[in-house]
């Protein structure tokens, strides 16, 4: 890092005179004394009569006595606790010369006087037992001695044995981590109250069974039976029903409790990233979490700042602090001993005295480091989001099966409410002559009530919700062992209907692995791509190139470049593939020494970012003889034309038509070879900056990089080869056979892009253009061309996010992968952004919806794969969930009209039982299937399209039909050809009904007409082991509960009617399958239209009335969503 004393021209502020105030100080691991400050000394007053000389690497001040002291900025209620913080100053055996509290005053809001009254950064250095140099010590584990707030300008520690060998004990300890506590996690007891008063229905339930229980325990307590009379029994159904209703009630909150956990565990694999932090004097990554109060933390464009603390030094560090305080501005920052100079010499401007970094804030420009203040809790954002926690939202496919439920359950209150009404006038009817008893009455009413609204409660789908969410977090788990890292659940769902993928090519297409392996400076060149003479490999390259040009190109690389020297990273260094094998050229070619050493030799007097626009950046270095060098690299076909002279061995010649068209050349064909292209200029400037490009805001530095290239000087030009990674194009294959379009959007130049497609199996004979050519276009001609582009080269991030949103306008459902900063307008813009996990900036995984942990292109085919899962899961138990749902009304209807004493063939429990089963085990072992291949051999599903296909309709109306008449037999013409009386031949119906939604689940694994039902079974385990339960639960409901369930035990014949009768589903299900659809459709049409049009204007009327009953907004939010809902069940009939 270069120093600031050398490097003026990267901060807003002119140079100042050197400010004598010392503030001494101990180098780590030293058992140097200092001589001792007064009791009454405080930082404030200590940093004010003294100046810094800090020799960490930044260049020494100068000694000299200063005219200004920082009196104006002192503040005694600075450092004053605010109401309810008074715990946050107060920690118990403080090693440290500050507590949590002190450190939060500097911020909400940002105070320069606490900063003062903090003694400065040499003080919180020195306060903290730091180096904001080095950073903290990877030895330190619990620390001897303390620093006292009175004693923070010097280290004397008393000493005392260390008793823990856990790292950083005590920084933990007192100030924490850098991790929120867990959200408290709501009770299971709780979860059991919402899931039971959510339900109205389960209420009213509850009321029948407790007075049916009631009356039961009367009429066999209350009532003389006569000496030789059977107990009376009546009590138990009620009872049944209420260990039904708790179970339901227990299921349902085991569910929510699972699915908590589930969500919990994401949410912190979300939430986890990799940050660039020093540690005794070395640059490494660690996880976010592992930041500790006293880190000295790297900062470069795209960053999200992890953590509040206090810039130490750096280059033209801007940032938007927007999400943390609502600044919209971009903020300029300053050192924070530049600030105290400032203030030393009465400079009053805040806009020149910002050294405050907030967490949550975003780094738009330059590069630096900062002094980590707070973590955790303690820091602005970690108090925004502890503030901010709410339940997470339901996703879009919950929201549309919430409504599906509500229309569903409409139908089945009023098919319910009709049961009772004629059940009840038949009762009445039955009153003159009856020999009941008033009791006996009441009791036989509360039993017809009780069937009414238990086929309510069977009818309404609970499970529907249950399946979405089981679905989303079965498969989210799934796909972060993919590599898949889900941050917004919706995405799940949408990237299985995708379209259009637009994907970048560096890291996602290729392996991101680079090599500059062909080069050319001048008249000089090598090349260790192709086989060729051995004189014409990089190894001879540095004994061609005289002294001064290998000079200028090593300084080309190292002084203008993000990058850094750090453990794990591709040669050593630590930075983007680009940035990293231009170092290893240098390193390993040009012989190089320590990056650290030639950037810290090297008079840095601005750094210029990265330009989209014009593909390039720039670095400007003071050269011992006073001119000033502006080093510029990017991309070479660009920087070409900004050039007028070449550097050859022979001396800087003018740049000709010849020379121009050869080095073209070049470029042409190292990208033919699927080469990045990176070329080198310079230019020398008798003062910096140039006069008329000014930055009006601080004339000290150049205000755009546009305006400096002009004139330039070509250095040369390298070839870096990112071979294409393994499986791309086998997924990109089947990307188009899933009738997904493959689209590139690059940066590099059209030939290397296209070589790049073409190898990918993404351009075959479509369109490829250029970003500025693209930009220019109409929307007319864009309409006309976006269906044939293949390729968009040289583009910009504006150029993608237009592409994005314009695919989306057309009709597409697009997908988008992006890696920089600059890429988050189109990973908000498209459905499903993709950003990458290893080389995308933490901006641009904050804009995404799923992080590709791996870069690859081959994971994007699982988030389509298990997407299209979720949405089959949740259709799969709709089909499922419909068939009982009809099945069930029309028996439970038919049968308790039909029977003289108004009993249904199917009791409450029994129903109960239905429900529990079909609710909730139905849902578990239906969203569980795994996504195979065969999945992607259908085209994506429309936006507009149904969610119940025809396809699911023909099978949910033939399934029910034959469940109907099976039943029906079975119950009416039973008895005239089995001998079995009529308690014994409801407990077979029962047990065959249940058999039947067990053997229906296996025609319900296939939404298609394919006939296989059994594919890849043995592989979901949570099928098999769920239909063992469901056995092992019905089998012991048939021997074990014939009181509760109202049934008797059955023998072998009577088990096998039930069995084979049910399986015949599965043969009845083939010739369904086999039922053309088109003849379906005919059908339903028919029948199904009168119906519709009878509904509609119901449903409307329904909503009117109900809009009228509920408070406006909550009336309009919620029908108006569920009426859309309301029609897709019919929609398809019509």
């Amino acid at each position: 890092m270069a120093s600031p004393s050398t490097n003026t021209g990267s901060n807003s502020l002119p140079p100042l005179p050197q400010i004598n105030v010392e503030v001494p100080r101990t180098p780590a691991h030293t058992d140097d004394t200092i001589t001792p400050v007064s009791a009454n000394d405080t930082p404030a007053t200590l940093v004010a009569e003294k100046s810094f000389s800090v020799a960490h690497g930044r260049n020494s001040l100068v000694s000299g006595t200063s005219a200004y002291t920082l009196e104006p900025e002192l503040n005694d209620d600075a450092l004053k606790p605010d109401p309810g913080t008074e715990k946050d100053f107060s920690v118990h055996n403080n090693k440290f010369a500050f507590s949590p509290g002190h450190l939060n005053k500097m911020l909400n809001p940002k105070s320069l006087p606490a900063f003062i009254a903090l003694g400065g950064l040499p003080g919180l250095e020195t306060g903290l037992r730091t180096d904001v140099d080095a950073g903290l010590s990877l030895e330190e584990t619990e620390l001897t001695g303390s620093v006292t707030f009175e004693e923070v300008t010097k280290h004397a520690p008393s000493g005392t044995n260390s008793h823990s060998i856990e790292a950083f004990f005590d920084r933990k300890r007192v100030f924490g981590s850098n991790a929120l506590p867990p959200k408290k996690a709501v009770s299971f007891w709780a979860l059991m109250w919402q899931a039971y008063y959510k339900e109205n229905v389960l209420i009213l339930l509850t009321v029948a069974a407790v007075i049916s229980l009631a009356l039961g325990l009367y009429e066999t307590f209350g009532v003389y039976h006569g000496p030789d009379a059977p107990p009376s029994i009546d009590w138990i159904e009620g009872c049944a029903i209420c260990v039904s209703i708790v179970v339901v009630v227990l299921v349902g909150a085991l569910n929510d409790y699972q699915k908590e956990r589930a969500f919990v565990k994401l949410n912190a694999k979300k939430e986890d990233r990799s940050v660039k932090v020093i540690r005794s004097g070395k640059s490494f990554t660690l996880s976010v979490y592992d930041i500790l109060v006293g880190d000295v933390l790297h900062m470069e464009p795209g960053d999200l700042i992890p953590a509040d603390g206090i810039f130490i030094s750096g280059h033209n560090v801007k940032c938007d602090e927007s999400s943390a305080t609502g600044e919209s501005d971009q903020l300029k920052k300053t050192s924070g001993e530049q600030v105290l100079r400032l203030l030393e010499r009465g400079h009053n401007d805040h806009k020149d005295l910002d050294p405050f970094i907030i967490s949550g804030s975003k780094v738009l420009e330059g590069v630096g480091t900062f002094l980590v203040t707070s973590v955790g809790v303690q820091s602005s954002y970690g108090k925004i989001l502890m503030a901010m926690r709410q339940e997470m939202e339901p996703t879009p496919l919950q929201k549309k099966l919430d409504g599906l439920a509500t229309a569903i359950a409409k139908l089945a209150s009023a098919a319910s409410f009709f049961l009772l009404l004629v059940l009840l006038f038949r009762f009445i009817g039955t009153f003159p002559g009856s020999p009941l008893t008033p009791t006996e009455k009441a009791s036989k009413f509360m039993d017809i009530l009780i069937v009414s609204i238990t086929i309510i409660v069977v009818a309404v789908p609970e499970g529907l919700p249950l399946a979405i969410t089981l679905s989303l977090a079965f498969a989210t788990t799934q796909m972060v062992k993919m590599n898949n890292l889900v941050r917004i659940l919706k995405s799940c769902e949408t990237m299985g209907n995708a379209t259009t993928v637009c994907s970048d090519k560096t890291g996602t297409l290729t392996q991101n692995k680079m090599t500059v392996v062909t080069g050319t400076f001048g008249d000089d060149s090598f090349d260790d791509k192709n086989p060729g003479a051995a004189e014409n490999r990089s190894s001879h390259l540095a004994h061609n190139l005289i002294s001064e040009r290998q000079r200028r190109l090593i300084e080309s690389i190292a002084i203008n470049s993000t990058a850094f020297e750090g453990d794990g990273g591709e040669f050593g260094f630590v930075g983007s593939k680009t940035e990293t094998a231009l170092l290893g050229f240098a390193k390993n070619v040009l012989g190089m020494g320590s990056l650290s050493q030639e950037r810290t030799s090297a008079q840095v007097t601005q750094m210029l970012p990265f330009d989209s626009g014009r593909k390039c950046m720039g670095a400007v270095q003071k050269l011992p003889n006073g001119t000033y060098r502006l080093l510029v690299k990017g991309a070479s076909e660009i920087l070409l034309g900004y050039s007028s002279t070449i550097a050859l061995a022979t001396g800087v010649v003018s740049l000709d038509v010849f020379q121009k068209r050869r080095i073209a050349d070049v470029i042409d064909s190292y990208a033919k070879q699927s080469l990045r292209t990176i070329g080198f200029l310079y230019k020398d400037f008798p003062q910096w900056p140039p006069r008329g490009t000014e930055n009006p805001d601080d004339p000290t530095v150049a205000a755009d990089l546009g305006l400096l290239l002009d004139d330039m000087t070509f250095i040369g030009i390298v070839g870096i080869q990112d071979p294409i990674r393994p499986g791309v194009p086998e997924a990109v294959a089947k990307c188009k056979h899933a009738g997904v379009v493959v689209r590139m959007v690059t940066g590099d130049n059209i030939v290397t892009a296209k070589a790049i497609a073409t190898d990918c199996g993404i351009y075959t004979d479509g369109i490829v253009m250029e970003g500025p050519e693209f930009r220019n276009l109409s929307d007319a001609d864009l309409d006309s061309a976006l269906p044939r582009l293949q390729v968009l080269a040289r583009s910009s991030p504006e150029d993608k996010r237009i592409l994005v949103t314009r695919l989306r306008k057309l009709g597409s459902i697009v997908a988008v992968t992006g890696d920089g900063t600059n890429d988050g307008p189109a990973l908000k813009a498209a459905d499903i952004g993709f950003s990458m996990g290893i080389a995308g900036t933490e901006v641009a995984k904050e804009a995404s919806a799923i992080i590709l942990m791996d870069d690859n292109f081959a994971s994007i085919i699982v988030a389509l794969m298990w997407g299209r899962a979720v949405n089959d899961a949740v259709q799969k138990f709709l089909q499922f969930q419909i068939t009982v749902n009809i099945t069930a009304m029309i028996v439970a209807f038919v049968s308790a009209v039909e029977d003289p004493e108004m009993r249904s063939v199917l009791t409450a429990v029994q129903l109960l039982w239905i429900n529990l089963f079909m609710d909730s085990l139905a849902a578990l072992s239906l969203s569980t299937d795994a996504p195979t291949n065969e999945i992607l051999d259908r085209p994506p599903t429309p936006r507009s399209a149904s969610i119940i296909s025809m396809t699911m309709w023909k099978m949910i109306i033939g399934q029910a039909i034959f469940q109907v008449i099976a039943t029906f037999i079975l119950h009416f013409a039973g008895p005239k050809f089995l001998p079995y009386p009529d308690n014994e031949m409801r407990s077979i119906i029962f047990n065959m009904f249940v058999w039947l939604q067990i053997f229906n689940q296996y025609n319900n694994r296939h939404l298609d007409n394919k006939l296989n039902i059994f594919a890849n079974i043995h592989k979901n385990y949570f099928f098999i082991g769920l239909n063992v339960v469901m056995v092992g639960c019905q089998i012991a409901i048939v021997f074990y509960g014939s009181t509760a369930f109202s049934i008797v035990a059955l023998n072998g014949p009577q088990w096998a009617i039930s069995v084979v009768v049910a399986v015949l589903c599965m043969p009845w299900g083939v010739c369904v399958r086999l039922f053309p659809d088109s003849w379906f459709e005919v059908m339903a049409r028919f029948v199904g239209g009168p119906f519709v049009k009878v509904y509609r204007p119901i449903s409307r009327w329904s909503y009117r009335i109900a809009r009228k009953l509920k408070p406006k907004e909550k009336a309009q939010e919620k029908d108006e969503s569920a009426s859309d809902d309301d029609y897709r069940i019919v929609a398809s009939a019509e």
